[in-house]
């Protein structure tokens, strides 16, 4: 089985991590030119192009003159320790067990408007690049231009024959993968709440239940589908009747 998820916006560079483990994300190249482009960019600039605060903008403008490879871990941290948002609240890999980390870096892909995808254990600097921003690279009108088919090459490059693909990303992000050319049937998971009599899509515990899902399928070594129904953590339940093909309902 393998797992896409998003990156998140906040970061953790204080957290000591638990493990001493670390990998090179493939797409480092790319990810400098990336960065290349940045380092050109003022603060107010920043703060226009990705629709950010004047002190996030200025934040920002420090990350992207700080960046430099090669990424070591003096100046580097593991992706999965590195984001902090709901997602990762809901995952919470600190807690992770250096066997079920090893299987968290097996099964986990992290997709990002910087790096590409990355691995949990991949070493990355501290960056703000949403999959979704207008940024021009060369020719490249934006980011889904700018890395083409180049991630999904990569997943299918490791997927097996019959391995189940569960997309945990928001709808941002799997924009970057092109199904019709990935090697593998897509399972999609979607997490709905009863609010005011009515069930919904309530985006802080849809970003905290995909973490937990990942959390779930690592802690029970889940490799198909029919595993993945039986979902319950943090109350919720597979949904039958709600659910239709290879998007998978959970309610609660």
């Amino acid at each position: 089985m393998k797992i896409v998820i998003s990156p998140a916006k906040s970061l953790d560079y204080e957290t000591k991590v638990p493990t001493t483990e670390f990998t090179e994300g493939i797409f480092l190249n790319e990810a400098e030119k990336l960065s290349g482009v940045l380092k050109k960019k003022s603060p107010k600039k920043l703060s226009e192009l990705m629709h950010i605060s004047d002190k996030l903008g200025e934040l920002n403008w420090q990350r992207n003159q700080d960046w430099q490879l090669p990424f070591t871990i003096n100046n580097a941290k593991q992706a999965v320790f590195a984001f902090k948002g709901d997602v990762y609240v809901g995952l919470d890999a600190y807690s992770l067990s250096e066997e079920k980390i090893k299987q968290l870096q097996q099964k986990l892909r992290i997709l990002s408007g910087q790096y590409g995808v990355l691995k949990p254990l991949d070493l990355m600097q501290p960056y703000r690049l949403e999959m979704g921003t207008k940024l021009k690279v060369g020719a490249k009108e934006n980011l889904y231009q700018y890395w083409g088919t180049k991630v999904t090459d990569a997943l299918n490059e490791e997927l097996e024959e019959n391995e189940v693909f569960v997309n945990l990303a928001s709808n941002e992000y799997f924009k970057v993968v092109k199904p019709k050319q990935l090697n593998a049937e897509i399972v999609t998971p979607v997490f709905k709440d009863y609010k005011n009599g009515k069930l919904k899509v309530i985006s802080f515990f849809a970003k905290k239940a995909r973490g937990l899902m990942v959390r779930y399928i690592i802690d029970n070594n889940i490799e198909n589908t029919e595993d993945l129904k039986k979902f319950n953590y943090d109350g919720y339940a597979f949904d039958d009747n709600l659910s239709k093909g290879h998007e998978l309902v959970f309610t609660r």
